[in-house]
């Protein structure tokens, strides 16, 4: 399938010789739910803004539906919708006049009848009259949205979505991008909130200090990286981790009460039945076990890690 986004040896060194945006090449495929996740500063929304013509690339290409977003700006920036990290918005315009003009930027003409439906979705119909001053700030970032959905982008770019807003509000929020993605929009996404990527994406780039570590199928991401933890309790505390049981690098965890260990699931050996077995031979009892999966929060932070002790 041909991509909707393509991104080609992109880079970006300012004046100051700040780099801060190393090559990257990164494909998009139409209707997919793409999360860029890095820390704040790791050059998340300076690929945004290169791909949406904010900022100039200092190398590469990138396609947006087949358009040249730096030889074709106009006919790519058509295709693209984006809501900012910051509220960027006429305060005393009325949200049904903001979002209908933010349609006629573009060049699409009147359809009120759209505007208003985009407005019902986001549950902002009822609010089109008050003036954007007037509101929260959860419903002022519905209205970005809906400013960027104005003239049907094929593409929405969400920099930071939910940054600021309460967990009741970030998750109506995860339902509406889903919603928009079921109506064929593709959705790309920069966080630095774990759980927003792991809750929505299909696939995830990982970015830090401008270079994109990595990008792969979310589930396939976990299943390739993430670790396993098996907790065992113990009946009888511990002062200390016999030397006995130093090939299996465990955790002694509270007070003394619990024994972690932490393998691969994916290996061909995972060290359990051994590790059960010693503990038997040495007369240390247990009285429950309990596993668990790594999130995505802790592949990401072993990843950063691993690059970072290797550079």
């Amino acid at each position: 399938m041909q991509p909707i986004l393509s991104v080609n040896g992109v880079s970006k060194t300012y004046a100051s010789g700040h780099q801060a945006l190393k090559t990257v090449d990164l494909e998009i495929a139409k209707g997919e739910i793409f999360a860029l996740l890095g820390p704040n500063g790791a050059g998340k929304t300076t690929l945004i803004s290169i791909i949406c013509g904010i900022v100039t690339p200092s190398s590469g290409t990138i396609l947006v539906d087949g358009y040249d977003a730096v030889a074709e700006p106009r006919q790519a920036r058509m295709k693209i919708g984006l809501v900012p990290q910051e509220l960027s918005v006429d305060m005393f315009e009325t949200v049904q006049a903001t979002t209908r003009y933010s349609r006629r930027l573009f060049g699409r003409g009147s359809d009120h009848d759209y505007v208003d439906q985009v407005l019902k979705d986001l549950s902002l119909y009822d609010k089109r009259n008050a003036k954007v001053m007037e509101l929260s700030g959860g419903m002022k970032r519905r209205v970005l949205i809906a400013k960027a959905l104005a003239h049907e982008p094929d593409i929405l770019f969400l920099d930071e979505p939910t940054a600021g807003v309460d967990v009741s509000l970030r998750r109506d929020m995860w339902k509406l991008v889903h919603k928009l993605r079921d109506k064929g929009t593709t959705i790309i996404l920069t966080t630095h909130y774990i759980e927003e990527a792991e809750e929505m994406a299909d696939r995830v780039g990982v970015i830090n200090k401008g270079e994109l570590l990595l990008v792969e199928r979310k589930a396939e991401l976990m299943k390739k990286l993430g670790k396993r933890e098996m907790d065992i309790a113990l009946v009888e505390p511990m002062a200390a981790i016999p030397a006995d049981l130093g090939e299996w690098h465990l955790a002694l965890e509270d007070e003394g009460t619990r024994l972690r260990y932490t393998f691969d699931a994916q290996a061909e050996r995972t060290g359990i039945p051994s590790l059960l077995r010693k503990l038997s031979d040495l007369g240390i009892q247990f009285k429950d076990l309990d596993t668990s999966k790594s999130s995505l929060e802790d592949i990401f932070v072993d990843l950063v890690a691993e690059r970072e002790a290797v550079a």
